[in-house]
């Protein structure tokens, strides 16, 4: 009885913080990186010290955050590079369903990327939260981004004795280009996604258009 007990708990516990994430997600989309807790909560039809115990603060809630979208881009990612589809095709694929996640729902990316802009000219007594800043939360979030990336690339391509450390290499400056570019571009829309993809495709497309499909694997 006690295990069964501790086994709905933990479903109940689990439901209760995946509805909460869920209301926390719209503030987002509506306030984007001046969404706070007091507006989660009120959100959620809970009190912050509610809130509070479920996260512990607003890191913990941006950190819960920040997992549930990445996890998502990820998926998304990772299809893409499986499309049936020649490695050109599916290089473009994957920069375009980065760059169109980005562009879907731009307040959580500007939330999870630059929650300073809301309170950039503030003292730290100032800020939202009681000081709190995203920006120290976010590189963890390219880190793993990176990091997945290069074990998908040291996998399907042959990158030779180095093929790890190179990999690691590939996989964040991969990262890096898409979030820079991204960045820039949601900010201004100085062209189309199509002809970003497209630039973007061709400056990374010298060096991954001569190496070989690793044996075995489903390749780039």
């Amino acid at each position: 009885m006690g295990t069964t007990q501790q086994a709905d708990q933990h479903r109940s516990a689990h439901q209760r913080r995946r509805q909460l994430l869920e209301a926390a997600d719209r503030v987002v989309l509506r306030d984007g990186p001046k969404a706070s807790m007091n507006a989660i909560a009120a959100e959620a039809g809970i009190t912050k010290p509610i809130l509070y115990r479920h996260f512990g603060d607003k890191g913990g809630l941006y950190r819960a955050l920040a997992k549930r979208h990445t996890d998502a881009l990820l998926s998304a990612l990772k299809a893409a590079l499986d499309a049936p589809a020649d490695r050109r095709a599916r290089v473009e694929a994957t920069l375009d369903t980065y760059l169109a996640a980005i562009e879907a729902r731009p307040q959580v990316y500007r939330f999870l990327m630059h929650p300073a802009d809301s309170a950039a000219d503030a003292t730290d007594a100032q800020l939202p939260e009681g000081g709190f800043d995203v920006g120290r939360h976010s590189a963890p979030l390219l880190r793993r981004l990176g990091e997945e990336l290069a074990v998908v690339i040291e996998e399907r391509v042959d990158l030779g004795p180095d093929s790890a450390p190179l990999a690691r290499v590939w996989g964040h400056g991969i990262v890096g280009m898409m979030h820079a570019a991204g960045d820039w571009w949601l900010g201004e829309r100085p062209c189309s996604r199509a002809q970003l993809v497209s630039s973007l495709a061709d400056l990374l497309w010298g060096r991954l258009s001569l190496v070989d499909d690793r044996a075995g694997s489903a390749g780039l």
